[in-house]
């Protein structure tokens, strides 16, 4: 896998034919930097197309360009015909093919040149032309940030790539609080308020656009689903099925709820399961010193985002 500036020459060739890709069920970070890097190399001439291996949260359609993004489960004829004829295609957000769900193996045969923009550990480097992954950024959208900018085409950042790069940043750093908000990241957050960016409108549009039943979802699930191992520095939470169709569960619904569990003084680690029809999903959250990446990788084949999904045996 070669470096990303070695790519940056390539930008202002003839126009490309271009698709960005995500991990499923794309969150902020994801979705904010497809689209961030869609809008900027649009810019610069080339056919860009946005598909998301799977749906995403109704939080994120507000984000400029969403309207455009194409899920490859509902349209997945074309979307293979797209990948197929595709001159680059940049994944962000994962660095293992297998978390584009069914589209893993249409990206393996794909004769892209392919680039990785990434920011979680022990990247599949064999699968990529180009690529960075670097553990230290606090996300993907500032890493498409810094695409931008170190490629010499800071002058085109406007604010329809400001308001998706900040999304990112704001989720995944956990607006702002998390220890991977370093000072690159207030850099780059003033850059984009000086280019005229409306952070609280999009505060609101993230964090306080959902409807009732998620709210009693979640106090469902810290009265009757948690459970707190003071001994071990942990608590659990275990969502079964039934109160995933009880209260009416859509995509992006149960984000950050894992969170609410390191709130709980002396807890270290965090860990939620939620019962789907096709499989269970385990999310991981830790603090001071405990590294979930290395327990999802060793005990769950995870990692990334600390999440992963196991599939039920029939």
């Amino acid at each position: 896998m070669k470096s990303t500036a070695e790519f940056y020459p390539l930008l202002h060739s003839d126009p490309k034919q271009v698709v960005i890709t995500t991990h499923q069920k794309p969150d902020g970070d994801a979705m904010g930097s497809s689209l961030g890097l869609y809008h900027f190399l649009k810019s610069l001439g080339h056919h860009v197309l946005v598909i998301s291996p799977t749906n995403w949260a109704n939080f994120l359609d507000w984000m400029p360009g969403t309207d455009h993004v194409i899920d490859f489960e509902e349209y997945k004829d074309k979307s293979k015909e797209l990948i197929a004829g595709a001159d680059w295609l940049f994944c962000l957000d994962f660095n293992i093919l297998h978390r584009t769900k069914n589209m893993e193996k249409y990206l393996e045969s794909s004769g892209a040149v392919k680039i990785l923009i990434d920011h979680h550990q022990q990247p599949q480097e064999e699968a990529f032309t180009f690529g960075i992954s670097d553990t230290g950024k606090s996300s993907t959208c500032e890493m498409v940030y810094d695409f931008i900018v170190q490629s010499g085409n800071s002058i085109l950042l406007n604010l329809d790539m400001a308001a998706c790069l900040y999304t990112g940043v704001m989720t995944d750093t956990g607006s702002f609080r998390f220890p991977s908000t370093k000072a690159s990241v207030h850099r780059m957050v003033a850059h984009l308020l000086e280019l005229g960016l409306k952070h609280t409108e999009i505060h609101e549009k993230i964090y306080d656009n959902f409807l009732e039943n998620r709210l009693r979802f979640i106090g469902n699930a810290l009265l009757n689903r948690m459970d707190v191992l003071y001994e071990y520095n942990t608590a659990i939470m275990a969502i079964p099925k039934t109160d995933i169709y009880k209260f009416d569960i859509r995509t992006g619904d149960t984000e950050g709820l894992v969170n609410y569990l390191l709130t709980i003084q002396g807890i270290r680690f965090a860990a939620i399961v939620i019962d789907r029809e096709e499989e269970r999903k385990w999310s991981f959250r830790s603090k001071n010193g405990f590294d979930v990446n290395i327990f999802a990788r060793l005990h769950f084949e995870g990692g990334g985002a600390f999440e992963c999904s196991r599939r039920k045996k029939q």
